[in-house]
């Protein structure tokens, strides 16, 4: 970049400049709501209320809005109401910087034909899928959700991201990276699933070498593309925090992966040949283990406590916590530098593990943002830095009072 983010941020008035917010959304069958219906505007909303009260299960629902399994990567049948019926649908009011968009999602079922012609009506033998709807009208595939919304949330679970298996920092990667380029998450999606068509070949025809050659280029192609836009974020991410102030620990961060490391040294072209020739010299060997040895799904993210030079997984509990926060703050600036709006952020329990100091700088930066952020705890006098800049409201026995009656005034 010429120039560095901090003058780019300064070009964009966080009063004036347009935001990414969820200004409705209504929930049918989703977890412990059986119909809900919500009005908010733009600002930061803090939802409290006892635990069970279904603070995670709204933050889950708003996460359904982006491409993915949602936060907590549930089976889609598994966020159905129980007892509520077989399906669970939301829809939600998206403001963007080109004006309101309109997005609807749920739970569908495509039935399988018996060897007889006559359709399964048995639901374990149906597929099930998510619908996307834009503007009213139907899309094919979630990836198009990236054009219209971009979020980052933190979730208890991930206080054990540093130190869990490789896969939950990917995925963590590959939202950051979604953030600055909303077709990543297609590449990701149609390299796995090559990945998962090879692996069936192999086991099912594996004397078929042009197929599964065409498979491999495939494969790198997308490889290749995935790695290097993660390789691109990174950098750009290392500069925005870098130039990160106040109490949050500096972080440093690598993609530790074998297609990452060669983009430092070969022209993409030339790794994704390397990437095709490894994928076909594996071939016995993937198809005795499946999957595939080499490629960007077994890459990582490597990170580094700056101040300590630690690794993140021998950081204490508080000071991870610390660190993905300050990731998360990272990429929201770099989005609202580059792009003018920041994503929206979804903070489940974020004040845990944090003092008075970074509770205060946490909301602060928030607010300067200017984008909106819905956070959640069990007692409102954790979030009180935000009494006056947010709109506050009690979720009790799977209703949303406060927000809901705005949805009647509407």
């Amino acid at each position: 970049m010429n120039r560095s983010l901090k003058a780019a941020a300064a070009e964009v008035d966080p009063v004036v400049a347009p935001s990414l917010s969820v200004t409705r959304l209504a929930l049918r069958n989703f977890r412990s709501f059986a119909n809900l219906r919500v009005v908010v505007d733009g600002q930061p909303v803090v939802l409290t209320g006892v635990n069970g009260a279904g603070k995670t299960n709204l933050l889950e629902a708003l996460s359904f809005l982006a491409p993915g399994r949602g936060l907590r990567r549930a089976r889609l049948a598994d966020v159905t109401r129980c007892g509520s019926g077989v399906t669970w649908a939301l829809a939600a009011r998206i403001g963007t910087p080109d004006g309101p968009t309109d997005v609807g999602t749920g739970l569908v079922y495509s039935r399988f034909a018996e060897p007889n012609g006559n359709e399964a009506h048995d639901a374990d033998r149906r597929h099930e899928r998510r619908a996307v709807k834009i503007d009213g009208a139907p899309v094919r595939g979630q990836a198009a959700l990236s054009d219209v919304l971009s979020m980052q949330w933190l979730t208890p679970a991930m206080d054990r991201l540093f130190g869990d298996a490789a896969s939950g920092r990917r995925r963590f990667l590959d939202r950051l990276v979604c953030g600055l380029d909303s077709r990543h998450a297609t590449r990701v999606v149609a390299y796995g699933r090559t990945l998962r068509e090879r692996t069936r070949v192999l086991r099912a025809e594996p004397g078929n070498g042009a197929w599964l050659a065409a498979l491999e280029e495939t494969m790198a192609a997308y490889g290749v593309a995935v790695a290097a836009a993660r390789t691109e974020a990174v950098a750009r991410l290392g500069q925005a925090l870098a130039e990160a102030t106040g109490p949050f620990p500096s972080a440093r961060l690598e993609v530790a992966g074998l297609v990452e490391g060669w983009l430092t040294s070969i022209p993409a072209l030339d790794a994704e040949t390397r990437l095709a020739d490894a994928l076909r010299a594996s071939r016995s060997d993937d198809a005795a283990a499946g999957g595939a040895a080499v490629g960007p799904h077994k890459s990582d993210l490597a990170v580094w406590h700056g101040h300590h030079a630690m690794p993140a997984e021998h950081c204490s509990t508080g000071e991870q916590k610390a660190l993905l926060i300050t990731i998360v703050l990272a990429i929201a600036r770099l989005q609202r530098a580059l792009t003018g709006a920041a994503p929206v952020l979804l903070l489940d329990e974020v004040t845990a593990h944090l003092d008075a100091a970074h509770r205060a700088a946490l909301f602060d930066e928030i607010c300067a943002l200017g984008g909106q952020a819905w956070l959640t705890g069990t007692e409102r006098g954790a979030f009180a830095g935000l009494e006056g800049r947010a709109t506050f409201a009690e979720i009790v026995d799977g209703r949303i009072p406060d927000l809901e009656s705005r949805w009647q005034a509407s």
